[in-house]
């Protein structure tokens, strides 16, 4: 990464070498041989996880809850009475070949700010809740961020108990199985505000050697699955021409994915990131193939006719091809902007800590899209190497990560004494 170190004043609270632990330590937990971390939600990895967060948070004077989602709520009491906490969170789930970065490092900058307050003597007004949500990633059950969104009134408890994992085990069974489930409703107290800290998962940031990045909103995305069903038949007796095989226009839909991307340049995105294929075998024409569509945009207009494009395009092809090919929307997320009380006070954070800054829209999903629903929320980006995330070689600086920290604490703090306009 390039040699930006943040000028971090002494006095910011945050101890950089115990966070820095912290993430580590946290890393082990689903461990890869890559170097990277393989913990889906409800596995036995992830409760792993779930339980060295509540010992840290406890050892640091907090109380832990759990509502019926599994959502974890680590909250160190405020002086006065009655207020509703402020958050701060994310996740520790991850996907199958993720790093150690994204998504942690919001829960373990809250344990480093719970050690910052602890050790200075500092006391809220509000109380402090540090949140780890469950199954943001959406990598084991779909759609993503089923915590959040029931916590936000998103998803009903029922829609999400009943999600399905790729072996058939249903969301509740897997809560159970690991006694992740607490017996609090998902969703019954109030927020004051919200805060996440993340790595950017882009390469802005580095890029422009800006140590922070305030996050204005969240671009529109939209899930979908692609079944293109064709007839089975034997690959040295059928003619070419008279096949209907579901795997090549499969191939040329996939490949429109990204045609029609970039038809929409400069922002908006299009992947195509799962397939399966029946009946997957050397010597038979494929008769249905399976995929995955993922499509982006901050404008939600220009993902709602991308979608209509891949409708379009999808239409040609079931006709040119003999198939049948079905689409079904998955997950939809409009574009997200977060509450600008919030966001100035994390611009004021920067400048008082003497951090460069520039604003951001980020390009994926995270629980503060749906905190933002019902309450004051917004986010702090902070460098990534190369951009890179999802990935095993996820990296990203203790200097870093301690300033997206310091930043993090500066907010919270400046929020504790703005109950009024925030509530307002």
């Amino acid at each position: 990464m390039p040699n930006h170190q943040p000028n971090l004043p002494e006095n910011n609270g945050i101890d950089a070498d115990a966070l820095w632990h912290d993430l580590l330590e946290a890393a082990e937990f689903g461990a890869t041989a890559k170097g990277g971390v393989c913990r889906l939600t409800l596995t036995p990895e992830d409760r792993q996880v779930r339980d060295w967060f509540a010992r840290t948070c406890i050892s640091l004077g907090a109380t832990l809850s759990t509502d019926g989602m599994g959502n974890q709520f680590a909250r160190l009491e405020g002086r006065e009475p009655g207020l509703a906490p402020i958050a701060i969170g994310s996740h520790l789930d991850s996907p199958p070949s993720g790093g150690k970065f994204a998504g942690v490092v919001g829960a373990v900058a809250g344990i480093a700010i719970l050690r910052a307050l602890r050790e200075s003597g500092v006391r809220t007004r509000h109380p402090i809740e540090i949140v780890n949500w469950t199954n943001e990633e959406g990598a084991r059950f779909s759609p993503a961020m089923l915590g959040s969104g029931v916590f936000s009134g998103v998803f009903t408890s029922a829609f999400a108990l009943s999600r399905v994992d790729a072996s058939g085990t249903f969301f509740e069974e897997a809560l159970a199985t690991i006694e992740a489930a607490g017996s609090a409703a998902c969703g019954s107290h109030e927020l004051t505000a919200y805060l996440e800290l993340d790595i950017e998962q882009g390469p802005v940031l580095e890029a422009e050697r800006c140590a922070i990045g305030i996050v204005t909103g969240v671009q529109g995305m939209r899930w979908y699955e692609v079944t293109v069903s064709g007839r089975e038949t034997h690959a040295g007796t059928t003619p070419m021409t008279m096949r209907a095989d579901a795997l090549q226009a499969a191939a040329r839909l996939m490949a429109s994915v990204q045609e029609i991307a970039l038809n929409r340049a400069p922002h908006a995105v299009g992947t195509v990131g799962r397939v399966s294929l029946k009946p997957n075998n050397p010597n038979t024409v494929p008769g249905e193939v399976c995929f995955s569509v993922d499509l982006r945009d901050p404008n939600d207009a220009v993902v709602l006719a991308m979608e209509n494009s891949f409708r379009d395009r999808a239409a040609a092809l079931a006709r040119e091809y003999g198939v049948n090919i079905g689409i079904r929307e998955v997950w939809d997320l409009p574009a997200t902007q977060f509450d600008q009380r919030v966001i100035d006070a994390i611009a004021h954070a920067t400048r008082s800590l003497h951090l460069t800054a520039r604003e951001l829209i980020s390009g994926a999903g995270h629980d503060a899209v749906y905190l933002a629903r019902v309450v004051p929320s917004a986010m702090i980006f902070v460098p990534c190497a190369g951009g890179l995330s999802h990935n095993e070689a996820e990296s990203a600086t203790k200097e870093d990560i301690a300033a997206g920290a310091a930043v993090l604490m500066q907010s919270l703090l400046a929020i504790d004494v703005r109950l009024d306009p925030l509530t307002a």
